[in-house]
């Protein structure tokens, strides 16, 4: 469970606490200097980095080539940059990376929403969180591409204070979130996305290259 004084200092504050802890639940990692690739949907087993400065260089040297998840919320490396000599040790402190991983989940959820409709009923909010966490996964929602889409503002999910406790259990925990999430069935349905697929991050042009 994280720590309650990281998600205040360092989590979006568009997003609840307990919709942050079940975030990095759903998505991420307790490790900060985790780092995932995948490369054809396969997973890359790699050597576990002891310092940042590892855990950089695994980073730098798989970006671009495979799909790179970083940290605390699996944030996608590569997005936001132009140059992989912009990569910094950042990715993996585990502030830093929550900053940067709710932040860009609050955008998806906003995405989310306003493909709802920006729904008021707080029963929606398990699904709501469902199918941002799949769209955070895959990288896409609705044939849209999550990480590169604008932001279209308005609603990010519902507040915890608009959802009834009696049907949610204690809306500030994690643990009331999850027993609903639990209980709906995966989303993909609901919107017809395809299978999850790998992000790739094209950097070959970095470099001068052509």
């Amino acid at each position: 469970m994280l720590d309650a004084g990281l998600i205040e200092k360092c989590a979006d504050p568009s997003l609840t606490p307990a919709i942050v802890e079940q975030f990095v639940a759903a998505a991420g990692s307790d490790d900060p200097l985790a780092v995932t690739v995948k490369s054809g949907g396969r997973l890359i087993l790699l050597p576990k980095p002891k310092t940042p400065e590892e855990a950089l260089d695994i980073i730098k040297q798989h970006v671009g080539k495979a799909n790179v998840r970083i940290g605390l919320t699996q944030f996608p490396a590569g997005i936001g940059i132009t140059d992989s000599n912009q990569l910094d040790v950042g990715l993996v402190d585990a502030c830093e990376n929550l900053k940067r991983g709710t932040t860009m989940f609050a955008k998806i959820a906003r995405i989310v929403t306003k493909w709802y409709g920006r729904p008021t009923n707080p029963e929606v909010v398990p699904q709501l969180f469902e199918d941002a966490v799949h769209a955070w996964k895959t990288g896409e929602f609705d044939g849209a591409k999550v990480f590169y889409a604008d932001d279209p503002g308005g609603a990010t999910f519902l507040r915890a204070s608009a959802v009834s406790k009696d049907r949610y259990g204690d809306a500030g925990t994690a643990q009331g979130l999850t027993r609903n999430v639990e209980d709906n069935a995966p989303p993909a349905a609901a919107y017809g996305a395809a299978a999850p697929a790998d992000i790739r991050i094209d950097l070959s042009r970095i470099g001068g290259a052509k």
